[in-house]
């Protein structure tokens, strides 16, 4: 069974003409066939045998990505890391110099600082990188939860009610992650985040497991996925390469840096994958990389192609060059 599509029409002539009428008032553009779903699914949602706080959460889901896409659209071309880790992490444990280093190393290298924008690890990424190249993703909590001093204030700060719609922004402007040790919502992030990457429900991303010289916190953690998810055939070996342990905050950033490289992005038109580059590669690299993974093309072979149709309507990255394949997921 398929998940449900977004309806183009209402199915009521004279409702239909309206929505027509009221996105001609708002102005016509390229993405009118998405705001008219938007309106029939509203629309849907009246009339559906739905409860009031269904309606509300709706309404609020969607009022929280448009402001926290709107804080995050100025920077769309920046390269952002988010620094995930506690709220308790108290300045003067190591932890905390690691990642106000690792964001310190980031700003260094031109990328902005993604956090959670309350105390501990949080301010402690943004402390590094500096107000300018921080970002904040702020939760209106009952406790531990206010805008630290490096971000409060600042218009490149958006405020959620909802973890979920929070944890979406998070993961949709992010390039790369930062995972330094923290409690509950540091795990759930860590394990969500795999989860995505590992399904194929996110685009490759760099994730660093950050902790000082003595600290055991990601050795425990790896020691439980070794021996209650590997060993038990919960998750393949391949999947303990998603990440990347380290307790050097250098080490960290290199391998962030280094994953882009050469690769930009991927995206999927149609049944292909096609994966935007850099730089050319040359066809002897081409052909290399075949070779070396030809497990991953499902039928053909990979070749260097120009920006494709749905690419170019969508003004998608069409001067980099690209690799297409067939991908065996």
């Amino acid at each position: 069974m398929s998940a449900p599509r977004a309806r183009a029409t209402y199915g009521n002539e004279s409702v239909d003409r309206l929505i027509s009428e009221v996105i001609g008032v708002v102005g016509h553009d390229a993405n009118d066939d998405l705001v008219r779903s938007l309106l029939v699914t509203a629309l849907d949602m009246d009339s559906a045998d739905i409860d009031r706080l269904e309606l509300k959460i709706a309404s609020q889901s969607l009022v929280e990505m448009l402001a926290a896409w709107k804080v995050f659209s100025p920077w769309n071309e920046n390269a952002k890391a988010t620094i995930f880790g506690s709220a308790r992490t108290k300045p003067d444990h190591p932890d905390y110099a690691l990642a106000r280093e690792a964001g310190r190393l980031l700003a260094e290298r031109g990328w902005m600082a993604i956090t959670g924008a309350g105390p501990g690890i949080m301010t402690a990424g943004l402390e590094g990188a500096g107000r300018e190249n921080a970002l904040g993703v702020n939760i209106a909590l009952p406790f531990e939860q206010t805008a630290n001093d490096a971000i409060g204030g600042d218009d490149k700060l958006a405020t959620f009610r909802y973890f979920f719609t929070r944890k979406l922004t998070f993961m949709k402007e992010s390039d790369a992650f930062v995972m330094v040790p923290g409690g509950f919502g540091t795990l759930d992030e860590a394990f969500e985040l795999l989860t995505l990457v590992q399904t194929g429900k996110s685009y490759p991303v760099p994730i660093v497991l950050l902790d000082h010289p003595e600290s055991t916190y990601w050795d425990h953690w790896q020691r439980f996925v070794d021996e209650e998810l590997l060993a038990e055939g919960r998750i393949s070996g391949p999947d303990t390469s998603l990440y990347l342990h380290t307790h050097d905050a250098a080490d960290a950033v290199e391998y962030i840096s280094s994953f882009y490289s050469s690769y930009h992005s991927i995206r999927f038109v149609g049944k292909r994958l096609i994966v935007r580059l850099r730089s050319p590669l040359s066809e002897e690299h081409v052909r290399t990389l075949y070779r070396e993974f030809a497990d991953s093309v499902a039928s053909g072979q990979s070749e260097a192609v120009e920006a494709t149709r749905a690419e170019r309507r969508d003004d998608d990255n069409v001067d980099l060059p690209r690799l297409a394949l067939q991908f065996n997921q």
